[in-house]
């Protein structure tokens, strides 16, 4: 990607496709024009785009939606409630039918809102990892279900070893479950226990709030995985990332490479 003037002594960016540093946008239902804005604004820095929960079932102009962004070279998948949508209706094979249809290279393989046996889920994945690549989501949508982090570990291990490219942390378009309290605030006990076992590049945490961003870079660095990224703050989240807004301001900087001497 191209800059528009030199700044020394910024973190280095992974080119796109990575595998670390992926930003995953969520579109909730954006128009055509507004697509192709923000993929001119925001294109260079969002590696994947999630059609928020079913919002792909209603929307008009679909497949022009996905051509556009397959155009830009963006990867789109359709969110995981509309997954569990087809499941709860016995429709698997529906659902599969559909990926086909709208030539879809991820699926997003989600529980949060059905109970499903955890082997079921990971047979899905298996299944569904022969046909596109596969995200799996971890955590439930419902705010009273409290998951404890050993639970957390085991689940996103074995979504992992059915075939799950990457784990998602819940955290809903909100950012305000899973992983966080209602108030916003991460659970941060729990997101440093689940590091302890899972590789860091292989979950995508979904953290929504600015704050949630900025936590997680301080603790993980501009490399970490963060999605539910509304697609306004993809480039905000860019410069989060890059220690050039405020909140993150001094954290990648090498003051003793400047002449600054405050």
């Amino acid at each position: 990607m191209t800059h528009n003037y030199l700044l020394n002594n910024l973190p280095e960016r992974e080119p796109k496709p990575r595998e670390r540093g992926f930003t995953m946008a969520m579109d909730k239902g954006l128009s055509i024009r507004e697509v192709e804005d923000f993929i001119e604004v925001a294109g260079d820095y969002v590696d994947i785009v999630k059609l928020g929960w079913a919002t792909s079932y209603v929307v008009p102009n679909l497949q022009k939606k996905l051509d556009i962004f397959k155009e830009a070279g963006i990867p789109v998948y359709f969110g995981g409630t509309l997954f569990e949508a087809f499941v709860v209706r016995n429709q698997f094979d529906d659902y599969r039918r559909v990926l086909d249809k709208y030539n879809m290279t991820f699926a997003e393989v989600s529980d949060g809102s059905l109970d499903m046996d955890h082997d079921r889920k990971c047979e899905y994945i298996r299944l569904l990892s022969e046909q596109v690549t596969v995200l799996s989501e971890v955590g439930s949508k419902d705010d009273t279900k409290i998951i404890p982090p050993y639970m957390w570990i085991k689940l996103m291990q074995e979504e992992l070893d059915a075939g799950a490219w990457k784990v998602i942390g819940e955290a809903r378009e909100g950012g305000n479950v899973g992983l966080f309290r209602s108030t916003g605030e991460v659970r941060s006990g729990l997101v440093e226990e689940i590091l302890t076992k899972i590789p860091f590049e292989k979950i995508l945490w979904e953290a929504p709030q600015k704050a949630q961003q900025v936590w997680f870079i301080k603790l993980l660095g501009h490399n970490v995985n963060l999605g539910n990224i509304a697609p306004s703050e993809v480039v905000p989240l860019e410069t989060i990332r890059l220690g050039l807004r405020g909140d993150t301001f001094s954290h990648f900087l090498n003051l003793e490479n400047t002449n600054f001497k405050g």
